[in-house]
C-alpha cells in the first residue's frame, strides 16, 4: 500500500500513527505530497476528488480517503486488538473523540487562514475569534471527558495528533489550566509512533 501524505498535516499523521500502532508500518510506503486549497496537486486529485491527503492506495482496488475511513480500513488488516471498539459505549466514545479531534484540526486550520494565510486585508477577526472559541471549548471538554486510562483507541490517536499539530502551528494553547490533558498529551508524544512521525514543513499556497 502507498499513503499519500504531508509532513505537516494532522490528518495524514493520524492515519500513519494509526498504521504504526496497528503494526502495519512495514506494509505502507509513505509518499509526501504538497497540497492546499490554492495549490493544486494533480497526482492527489487523480486519486481523491477533494484534492486532499491522506489517501491510501491499494493495488488493484479503489483508493481510500479520508483519515477516518483509512483508519477504519486499516483496523481490518491486523490481528491485534481493534483500535476502533466494535460495540457499546466504548465505540461511541472513541468515535466521539475522533470527531472532536477532527473539529480541532479543522478549526485550527480556519484560525490560521484568518491570521497568517489569508491576505491581511481579507482577514475577518470575528470569524477567527469564533473558531478560537470552538478550540477553547473543546480543550475544556477534553480535560473532562478524555478517557486517559482506557486501552488505546482511534480517538486517542486523533486527539493526540490534532493537539500536537495545534502546538506545532502555535495556535491557541490547550495546556493552561488543563493539567490532566497536558500530562496525557506529553505521555502520548513519547510513544514510538509519534516519535517516528514528526511534524515538519510549511504550507505552500
Amino acid at each position: 500500500m502507498r499513503l499519500l501524505y504531508q509532513t505537516h498535516s494532522p490528518f495524514a499523521r493520524k492515519a500513519l500513527v494509526f498504521a504504526l500502532e496497528a503494526g502495519l508500518g512495514e506494509r505502507i510506503e509513505v509518499v509526501h505530497h504538497e497540497t492546499s486549497p490554492t495549490l493544486r496537486n494533480e497526482q492527489v486529485y487523480a486519486q481523491n476528488p477533494l484534492g486532499k491527503v491522506p489517501v491510501l492506495l491499494r493495488a488493484g482496488l479503489a483508493p481510500i480517503f479520508d483519515s477516518d475511513v483509512i483508519c477504519a480500513y486499516l483496523d481490518t488488516l491486523h490481528d491485534g486488538p481493534s483500535l476502533i471498539p466494535a460495540r457499546g459505549e466504548a465505540r461511541w466514545h472513541a468515535l466521539r473523540l475522533q470527531a472532536v479531534a477532527q473539529g480541532l484540526a479543522d478549526c485550527g486550520i480556519k484560525v490560521r487562514w484568518e491570521t497568517v494565510r489569508r491576505p491581511e486585508a481579507l482577514r475577518y477577526e470575528a470569524l477567527r475569534e469564533g473558531y478560537t472559541q470552538k478550540l477553547l471549548e473543546s480543550y475544556d471538554w477534553l480535560e473532562r471527558e478524555l478517557d486517559i486510562d482506557a486501552p488505546l483507541h482511534v480517538g486517542h490517536i486523533a486527539v493526540a495528533t490534532a493537539l500536537s499539530w495545534l502546538e506545532f502551528r502555535e495556535l491557541p494553547d490547550f495546556r493552561a489550566g488543563r493539567p490532566r490533558l497536558s500530562a496525557w498529551q506529553d505521555a502520548f508524544e513519547r510513544r514510538a509512533s509519534m516519535r517516528a512521525t514528526p511534524l515538519s514543513g510549511q504550507t505552500h499556497d
